[in-house]
């Protein structure tokens, strides 16, 4: 069973599938795998995505242009890792794309990390915001024009191969998102065009807050009726309760099946890929993948070079991984550092503040 068809009665459970595929970060060809690359100040349109100045093996078979780009280079050598790995090896190049800020990033910044997790986050928005679904505020679209501005540099002057698929969380601020960053980009001849597919298992860590409360099919078709929408996405939001809460564990799970289904869906030669998700996601697929943590601030983009090895045999048996109930108060905390302390000694509830948009 695929968590992204499982019924409202299981929302509490992450099902874990036996995973079929070792994933690995390949390492030494991007700053951010590097323990010294601080992630709080590393501004990836400074240093070329991160990609590092380096021969690699394969250039000594490069014959497109004389003088080739690190970038043009970079997609020789992953090729070449492609062409001549076994059947059940493969690799491809993963940009995972934060979405830019959203109102609910604000509203957090505003009140505050506890204040936000034990009660504004439960609700919609307050009388000069919105943040169920959140939308992009002035600055994330300024972000995500940053990110379309820096991917058409890149083009223009790296020759950088864009992806050869799209994939974006069903989220309204990643979906704007994706749609600022690669909607107006004078894309190569010949190169694949975007038109992404939108894929529930990208969505952010699915929380009680509401920002993580995605609309229906019909509104996200109605916004981009051209893009496409993965195969059993359903109508309405049955991962989403306002009650329980995702594990990290349990997210992990959902990320590799997420990877499952991208590696297994694509051909080999579609080595390029883009991720419009989340930073709690993203989070997540590095996790998976093996890279070491790397958070992102809103609008940043990371690329992972990463190695899957399709594994046979026997697969082991699916497990599930149950989710949390998250308590939270009903009026504005006094505190939560460790839990949330309610005014006047009330008892933290579970029941839903907010239920639709």
């Amino acid at each position: 069973m695929r968590l992204s068809t499982l019924s409202s009665a299981l929302v509490g459970l992450a099902v874990a599938q036996a995973s079929s595929i070792n994933y690995s970060t390949v390492t030494g060809y991007f700053l951010q795998d590097e323990e010294a690359t601080d992630a709080s100040t590393f501004d990836y349109t400074a240093e070329n995505f991160g990609l590092i100045g380096r021969a690699y093996p394969a250039d000594k078979d490069y014959k497109k242009h004389e003088s080739p780009t690190q970038w043009e280079r970079f997609y020789h050598q992953v090729t070449d890792l492609n062409e001549h790995s076994p059947p059940h090896i493969e690799y491809r190049v993963l940009f995972l794309g934060r979405h830019g800020e959203g109102w609910h990033n604000a509203a957090q910044t505003y009140y505050g990390t506890p204040a936000w997790n034990c009660y504004w986050s439960e609700l919609t928005g307050n009388s000069t915001a919105s943040w169920a679904d959140a939308t992009l505020t002035p600055n994330g679209v300024a972000q995500a024009l940053k990110a379309n501005e820096f991917w058409q540099k890149e083009i223009n002057e790296q020759r950088i191969h864009t992806p050869d698929h799209y994939y974006v969380s069903p989220l309204t601020r990643t979906l704007q998102t994706a749609n600022l960053t690669f909607g107006g980009l004078d894309l190569p001849e010949h190169s694949a065009k975007f038109k992404p597919t939108i894929k529930e298992l990208f969505r952010e860590g699915i929380s009680i807050h509401t920002c993580d409360h995605r609309h229906s099919r019909s509104y996200i078709h109605d916004m981009f009726p051209d893009w496409s929408i993965e195969q059993g996405f359903t109508e309405n939001d049955e991962l989403w309760n306002g009650v329980t809460a995702e594990t990290s564990d349990a997210q992990d799970v959902r990320s590799a099946e997420a990877l499952g289904e991208v590696f297994f869906n694509l051909s080999k030669k579609k080595s390029f890929v883009s991720v419009t998700s989340h930073s709690g996601e993203i989070s997540s697929i590095l996790r998976v993948l093996g890279h070491r943590a790397f958070s992102l601030n809103t609008g940043a983009v990371i690329p992972v070079l990463v190695k899957a090895e399709r594994i046979g045999g026997k697969a082991p048996a699916t497990s599930s991984v149950p989710w949390e109930v998250s308590p939270h108060c009903t009026e504005p905390p006094v505190a939560s550092a460790t839990a949330c302390v309610c005014p006047s000694g009330a008892a933290p509830v579970t029941i839903p503040l907010a239920t639709g948009f």
